[in-house]
């Protein structure tokens, strides 16, 4: 149960309890390329198509997970939705809101992330109780003697107990998986909406992973509206209530979690689903990939995927594919589904 006054707030109004709490649409970010990589281009100044046309939405009590490769853009589009780096076009959209609109204080307040390494992402001067109070004050959730209790508060919402022999700790002091747990009580002690988990539990041992994911799964119980970011789609299957595929910084695929992890319609789908098996589903049929992930400076033609792809045909490196409806809001962009309905 949520910590009264702590955890996460209830939602406000109905538009934030029935719509997308954070929205992404037609979402591009190009990162300019420097130096001897620029000069080995000619024409144009060259570009990072790090993220091409991402639609999404995070709604309350639901997980969305991003998937891919390392290099896929899913962790740009984390930190687009974070507003820590700024898109080169499309719009984001905060309870309704154009995040644009919405005061920087506010947005962050309501929108947290929590980062891949959470080591890196502490200050390993600095004890626990004040990586946790600090977020409490600047955001006006707790001050004076309150803050003592509202640390342990935040503690024992991420099963760190008993919480005061924690507050002095400091990072180094802790395992990988707690020093995780504070970095998510961070998060809560803004009271936000959303979180945004970036790879949260890549970089721990696989018998303490299961504990951060049961937590994530509870503060979705809570409310919150999550967006998983991982490339492990076995666990996206799992945990998440939809599943997002990206590859080459673009949206493959796109539908509820098991209808793309037990029927995935995009071979490069299919590609992440035989790197990680899962005795609990069919096994998908067995496919032939060569080559590596194209540049995404000088990005194929047509679907990127085409020069790794065993379906590849003509039209593949011409046309880029529309996103075909193939299944109850389940998506994918790919020429095998030509003759199905465009997704609008």
């Amino acid at each position: 149960m949520t910590q009264p006054g702590i955890g996460i707030p209830e939602a406000a109004g109905g538009a934030a309890t029935d719509g997308a709490v954070l929205q992404a649409r037609d979402l591009v970010k190009h990162f300019r390329v420097h130096g001897r990589a620029a000069r080995a281009v000619r024409g144009t100044r060259p570009v990072v198509h790090a993220a091409d046309d991402v639609s999404l939405q995070l709604l309350a009590g639901r997980v969305t997970a991003v998937v891919g490769e390392s290099g896929s853009g899913k962790s740009t589009v984390a930190r687009l939705l974070a507003r820590l780096i700024t898109p080169t076009s499309g719009e984001i959209l905060l309870e309704g809101r154009p995040a644009r609109r919405v005061p920087a204080r506010e947005y962050r307040r309501k929108v947290q992330i929590i980062f891949q390494d959470p080591f890196s992402s502490l200050n390993p001067v600095h004890s626990v109780r004040y990586h946790l109070a600090r977020p409490l004050k600047i955001h006006g959730r707790a001050g004076g003697r309150d803050v003592g209790a509202a640390v342990e508060s935040l503690l024992r919402r991420v099963n760190l107990e008993p919480a005061a022999e924690f507050t002095r700790k400091l990072p180094h002091e802790l395992s990988g998986g707690q020093r995780q747990r504070v970095a998510i009580a961070r998060a809560l002690a803004a009271g936000p909406r959303v979180l945004l988990a970036d790879e949260p539990v890549s970089m721990l041992d696989v018998s303490i992973r299961l504990g951060i994911l049961n937590l994530l799964g509870e503060l979705r119980d809570d409310g919150l509206a999550i967006l998983y970011v991982t490339h492990d789609i076995a666990s996206a299957r799992y945990f998440a209530n939809t599943i997002t595929v990206m590859y080459a910084g673009q949206v493959v695929e796109s539908g509820p979690s098991r209808a793309v992890a037990d029927q995935p319609a995009h071979p490069y789908t299919q590609l992440l689903l035989l790197a990680a098996p899962d005795p609990d589903r069919p096994a998908p049929e067995r496919i032939t990939v060569t080559g590596g992930a194209p540049s995404l400076v000088t990005p194929p033609a047509g679907c990127r995927f085409h020069p790794r792809c065993p379906h590849a045909m003509d039209v593949c490196s011409v046309r880029q594919p529309p996103v075909f409806t193939v299944g109850d809001g389940h998506t994918a962009a790919c020429w095998l589904h030509e003759g199905k309905q465009a997704a609008t």
